[in-house]
């Protein structure tokens, strides 16, 4: 009989049990793989119920010698906590070693996002492209009006399909983390976007003959596009019109945040737009704007 693998069924289990996407079960499977052939080497011989308190607390000193940043190693500790507590559950271990490992102390970062300006001069570039009647300028508006209507995640647009949208309606079906589906307004200028789109779309996927036919983006041979493709179409225009650096496809979706919030929306609203499980994640953005109304304060103000 094969010899169970209490970390290949966790893998198992988050995969087709809790259905986390590819790249997180990618990404646990990575910093577990990671962590396991270090103790390898730290303690051979070891098993999981041998891991201590003070094993984890070396493992982290290793990687801060390596040089990762704290967000890494919180990132990396998270994936071995979670891990250990389904070993707890399972039976294999008798306690969670990690409950009393302290995690490194994140420095709080604002998210980037674009200002009105920005955003202005970034659909103007987008229109213009788009006026020419290409499948490609159509195509990338219809990607950026998308984006900054709905708020949604990078992999959540990759991943949209065709019959996820609702140009009737003028609403979209959104799969977020763990699968779960929201249903968020498009507006009128990406639903006018995604019309103006569709066209140009059936065209492309008639002459490749391609079999992603249910795909919403796709690029020139009828191919879903991928999330990197994604982000250099985005990143590119970005580049073009922006003031600041390190502006993202994530960008947009924190622009959609802070001008939500910026214009009296509810924060809990904004939160089930955003899909984030927490309150406490969405908070970040009424930061964001404080931020801003502070920095117009400290410009403006006579005496600031």
């Amino acid at each position: 009989m094969t010899e169970r693998d209490p970390l290949r069924d966790y893998l198992r289990h988050i995969e087709e049990g809790r259905q986390l996407s590819a790249n997180t079960v990618a990404a646990y499977r990575r910093d577990l793989h990671q962590f396991r052939d270090w103790m390898d080497v730290h303690r051979p011989g070891w098993e999981w119920e041998d891991v201590g308190r003070l094993d984890l607390r070396a493992y982290l000193g290793h990687l801060g010698r390596r040089g990762l940043a704290r967000r890494s190693i919180a990132r990396k500790l998270s994936a071995v906590r979670t891990f250990f507590r389904y070993l707890h559950r399972e039976g294999i271990v008798e306690a969670n070693p990690s409950r009393t490992v302290r995690s490194p102390k994140l420095e709080r970062r604002l998210p980037a996002w674009l200002t009105r300006g920005d955003m202005d001069r970034m659909f103007v570039l987008a229109e213009t492209r788009a006026a020419e009647g290409t499948f490609r300028g159509l195509r990338d508006l219809a990607i950026l009006e998308s984006f900054y209507a709905t708020g949604m995640r990078l992999s959540e647009l990759q991943g949209l399909s065709i019959r996820d949208i609702d140009l009737v309606g003028d609403q979209v079906k959104v799969r977020g983390k763990g699968r779960k589906e929201r249903i968020v307004p498009l507006g009128g200028a990406a639903a006018r976007a995604l019309r103006r789109y569709e066209p140009r779309r059936r065209e492309v996927l008639a002459r490749s003959g391609s079999a992603e036919k249910e795909a919403l983006f796709i690029s020139d041979r009828g191919t879903r596009l991928t999330t990197r493709r994604i982000q250099d179409i985005v990143g590119e225009v970005l580049d073009a019109v922006a003031d600041q650096g390190e502006l993202s496809t994530h960008s947009l979706r924190h622009s959609f945040a802070t001008h939500l919030l910026d214009a009296g929306a509810d924060l809990m609203a904004v939160k089930e737009l955003l899909g984030h499980a927490s309150l406490s994640t969405t908070r970040i953005y009424t930061h964001t704007s404080k931020e801003r109304l502070r920095k117009v304060y400290r410009d403006a103000h006579p005496r600031a």
